[in-house]
């Protein structure tokens, strides 16, 4: 049986789709310049009617405090995050804001603490025990875990510990901007230290916090007025850090054309934070907090500022105590190592 041989000829079908790719390509350059003109467009259309805005924009994506996370807790309720004897208090800085406050007293006064009103809380000021102010970071509210974390371990160590949100974060009202979280901050200190008597104030400021403090601490000082103790942890510096490194601003170079159409945000006293000047000028027992895999900040910059201001005072009124990478705290977890409660109470005990 003879076999039957087909002789294979070039589809009709192959030639059309060579046609149709050999077309595609020489049509590719013009779609291609149509596609970018287009997109010249949209940009335009949208985004220059937002250039006045963008410096609002920039100044809600350094302090993101519209983003309240964890979501669902009351504020007013303390109790629900096992913060027993705490209560929350509103307190005006300034005519129009409205800064939401918590008050935990020393652990071992939880039971008294209980049914207790605010004119209760505010008389134990004066019972002699340490207060601490703690200035929060960016982004959230004062029940972020690592925040509750902290109030904790000041309590259990039986101080009293104050956590305000500032103005535009949490329930404040109003919007932030550097000198109105110092006001807040110069407010609460001075409102603490007309109830506690003699006894000592302590500022502990956490990330954007610590620019808040010695802010404010520099204030203090214009003043006459030294801080009793300042706890600086994760601290950054926007003199030595570059825009694009900086631990709050470095989003401000990923908006298209920000870098060209707008100057640096220090270069309007948006965003200072002058964390190095200000340790020159401050005068009272500093303890640098840091862990090495702080991926904020770098454990570099925490020592850079650990030398200006050992250079300002001396190595016994300035220490820095720095935690091992391998422990996984990165920029907010240090409140959970075991050594910090002995840490922080011989800090105590120095001053």
């Amino acid at each position: 049986m003879k076999r039957r041989v087909v002789q294979q000829t070039p589809s009709t079908s192959g030639v059309a789709a060579a046609q149709r790719t050999k077309q595609r390509k020489e049509e590719t350059p013009s779609r291609w310049w149509l596609k970018r003109s287009l997109l010249a467009f949209l940009v335009i259309f949208i985004l220059v009617p937002a250039l006045p805005r963008l410096p609002d924009l920039i100044q809600h994506f350094v302090y993101t405090h519209r983003v309240r996370l964890p979501f669902f807790h009351d504020l007013r309720q303390p109790a629900d995050l096992s913060l027993n004897h705490t209560i929350n208090m509103y307190l005006t800085s300034e005519e129009g804001i409205s800064l939401g406050v918590w008050h935990t007293v020393p652990e071992s006064r939880w039971k008294e603490a209980r049914g207790k009103d605010l004119a209760w809380y505010q008389n134990t000021l004066s019972d002699g025990r340490p207060v601490f102010i703690y200035l929060h970071g960016n982004t959230g509210a004062r029940v972020a875990p690592h925040r509750v974390g902290v109030a904790k371990i000041l309590s259990a160590l039986d101080f009293h510990v104050l956590v305000p949100d500032y103005r535009g974060f949490g329930d404040s009202t109003g919007e932030p901007t550097e000198a109105g979280l110092t006001t807040d901050a110069l407010y609460l200190y001075n409102w603490v230290k007309a109830r506690s008597g003699n006894s000592l104030v302590v500022v502990w400021g956490h990330s954007l916090g610590t620019g808040v403090g010695t802010n404010t601490a520099a204030k203090l000082i214009e003043q006459g007025t030294a801080l009793d103790g300042v706890i600086l942890e994760g601290a950054f510096n926007s003199i030595r850090e570059p825009l694009t490194d900086h631990p709050f601003t470095w989003y401000y170079w990923k908006i298209p054309g920000a870098g060209y159409f707008f100057p640096e945000p220090w270069a309007q006293n948006k965003i200072v934070f002058p964390t190095e000047e200000n340790l020159k000028k401050m005068k009272s027992p500093i303890l640098f907090l840091h862990s090495e895999d702080d991926h904020l900040v770098p454990i570099q910059v925490a020592q850079q500022m650990y030398e200006v201001a050992v250079s300002a005072q001396n190595a016994e009124q300035v220490k820095i105590v720095s935690f091992e990478g391998s422990l996984g705290y990165l920029h907010n977890g240090l409140y959970r190592d075991p050594r910090l409660p002995d840490i922080i109470k011989n800090f105590v005990l120095s001053l």
